[in-house]
């Protein structure tokens, strides 16, 4: 039987696999900038429940270093350093320590700052053209914001609804199978 650190090393390590598995796929699948850059920000929830939050940190250092190392598309790799990878347990500590309106109020600020920063980063550093946003003479950056935040509401709660989930039906079979603490 392994012990409890064995388990978590073994998780974690298989989830940095996958993840940077999903980081990679940014590169081969245009759409997958977000998307696969989301997915791959996930299972630190996972991390986060059972393992503690130093644990799902360490995955998410290891993840975005590997994803800057080798995903082709490195604006999905600053997507995912900047929100999709930490955002899991910001929202743990966020919805833990503080009211639920404050809560939401500080995913938001963090969201909005993350998502101002990614767009000056990818036009400055990564050689996105500032002109690739405009369409048909529309500013389109503030119009991404918007709709973003839109977005974003449904990601936290696509993320909340997960989390309940999982404590529901999935939790006490894994419990079954080996327990971590």
């Amino acid at each position: 039987m392994m012990s409890g650190h064995n388990v978590r090393l073994t998780v974690c390590s298989m989830i940095v696999a996958v993840d940077t598995v999903l980081m990679f796929l940014t590169g081969l699948i245009p759409a997958g900038t977000y998307a696969f850059s989301a997915l791959a920000g996930v299972p630190n929830l996972y991390i986060v429940m059972e393992f503690g939050p130093g644990w799902a940190w360490a995955v998410y250092f290891a993840v975005s270093a590997l994803s800057f190392l080798i995903a082709a598309d490195k604006e999905a790799a600053l997507l995912f350093f900047l929100f999709f990878g930490c955002y899991p347990m910001l929202k743990a500590v966020f919805e833990k320590k503080f009211p639920r309106w404050a809560a939401f109020l500080l995913k938001f600020l963090f969201f909005n700052f993350v998502t101002c920063a990614e767009f000056y980063v990818a036009v400055r550093f990564l050689g996105v053209p500032k002109d690739s946003f405009l369409f048909f003479g529309v500013d389109l950056p503030w119009l991404f914001l918007i709709l973003m935040n839109v977005v974003f509401l449904f990601y936290d709660y696509a993320l909340s609804l997960l989390v309940m989930q999982y404590c529901r039906k999935i939790r006490f079979l894994l419990k079954k199978w080996f327990h971590p603490r």
